[in-house]
């Protein structure tokens, strides 16, 4: 396996480029199976997510073409409702198979979901809506297999799911009346979606809030054209390293309306932020103040983040608190950054981070892909040699972590194994 060896110690400066959003273009790239079609998708991230989903529609008949971040789809000759285990066990994006599958053909077997190694994501409430919606859905052997014409109706969510929204929502793409979602997710990566959608003639009413209408539409279509949106967390994942580095970095190829609540929590810390209207400058001011932060669904604090505030709090010149309200299990990176000289209490689901004044060099494991951003940020501020193994996981969610990286001025190489 491969592994990062980073030397540490010096601020970060200059200007990188970020990609786009890997959370979007995964339900994108699920969606371009409901209607048979050519598809040119821009700015896509060229991660390992993205291939498996590339894999993924071409077990299911896509032709597909991966060229400088401009993805080529045809689906016209997809015949296959199918999304095996050997795909989906690498990634739980994969289960966005089934909306689209039971869209277009009425039918689907997908096997349940795999992906990072912490905590349980469940899929009940997609099984529930669909149900809801008139599917006949059996488990057998690991697959979930899923029967029937949709009618559409009524769907309301207990609890807000990125997931179970995106999928819902294109599984009600061609039913036979409208579906209105109540509780829906809002995250930019749906409203990116749902524009996608909107492409195909479905006409989707509510779009960025969490009351949707989705009104069906079975009409031919021949040729779609859609630029992916930003990915907002490699984003914040860069402004937070440029603050913990004490250095100053300008991020390009962004939308600063998806960062607010995370332009705020990076004022409070301390860092100076300059906002234009595709890039975000961040600059250190000379301390990083202790920033309480709980995550929420979107506006609030993203769950992707919290590993990596959690690593910039750690440098701060007093104590913070951190509550994981999505994925409760989410502190893995706890133990690894302790080995870092961190200094964190975890109790009820809220970590406790008292400030040091550095951090120490250590190897480290990564163990999900927003972790293993959190202990790059911590390597990079540690004065001296620091390895992180198992770094698979990184190049799931972020492109060219250690080009950017160096590009301003981090001293990073990647070791083969």
């Amino acid at each position: 396996m491969d592994s990062f060896i980073i030397n540490g110690g010096k601020p970060l400066e200059g200007e990188i480029c970020i990609s786009g959003a890997k959370n979007a273009v995964l339900p994108i790239m699920a969606a371009t199976i409901i209607k048979s079609a050519r598809y040119k998708i821009h700015n896509v991230p060229n991660l390992k997510d993205t291939r498996t989903m590339i894999s993924l529609l071409e077990e299911s008949g896509a032709k597909v073409k991966f060229d400088k971040n401009i993805l080529f789809i045809n689906t016209e000759s997809c015949n296959n409702p199918l999304a095996p285990y050997k795909l989906v066990k690498t990634m739980r994006a994969s289960f966005y198979m089934l909306g689209p599958f039971m869209s277009r053909f009425n039918t689907a077997t997908v096997s349940l979901p795999g992906g990072c190694a912490w905590g349980p994501r469940p899929v009940d409430f997609h099984i529930k809506a669909l149900k809801e919606m008139g599917a006949n859905i059996v488990l057998k052997d690991g697959n979930i297999i899923c029967n029937g014409k949709l009618k559409g109706g009524l769907i309301e969510f207990n609890k807000k799911s990125v997931g179970a929204t995106g999928n819902i929502i294109m599984a009600a793409a061609r039913a036979q009346e409208p579906t209105e979602i109540l509780n829906a997710a809002c995250e930019p990566e749906i409203v990116d979606l749902c524009n996608f959608v909107e492409l195909m003639g479905i006409n989707i009413e509510g779009i960025g809030t969490n009351h949707l209408t989705i009104y069906p539409n079975n009409d031919d279509i021949s040729e779609i054209k859609h630029f992916v949106i930003p990915d907002r967390i490699e984003a914040g994942t860069f402004m937070i390293a440029a603050l913990m580095t004490k250095g100053d970095v300008t991020i390009s190829n962004v939308n600063p309306n998806h960062l607010e609540i995370v332009i705020k929590k990076l004022r409070e810390a301390g860092a100076i932020i300059d906002i234009e209207e595709s890039s975000i400058r961040v600059i250190y001011n000379g301390k990083i103040n202790p920033v309480d932060i709980e995550t929420k669904e979107y506006p609030g604090y993203p769950t992707d983040l919290q590993a990596q505030w959690m690593s910039l709090m750690t440098l701060s010149n007093g104590s913070s608190n951190i509550i994981e309200n999505i994925y409760k299990d989410r502190f893995t990176h706890i133990s690894e950054l302790i080995r870092f000289g961190a200094e964190i209490s975890f109790e009820n689901n809220q970590a406790i981070i008292k400030g040091i004044k550095n951090l120490i060099p250590a190897p480290v494991m990564s163990t999900d892909i927003r972790a293993s951003a959190s202990l790059i940020l911590a390597a990079l501020t540690a004065d001296g040699e620091s390895s992180i193994s198992r770094i698979y996981h990184i190049d799931r969610g972020y492109e060219d972590i250690e080009l950017k990286i160096k590009k301003i001025g981090g001293a990073i190489k990647r070791i083969n194994s």
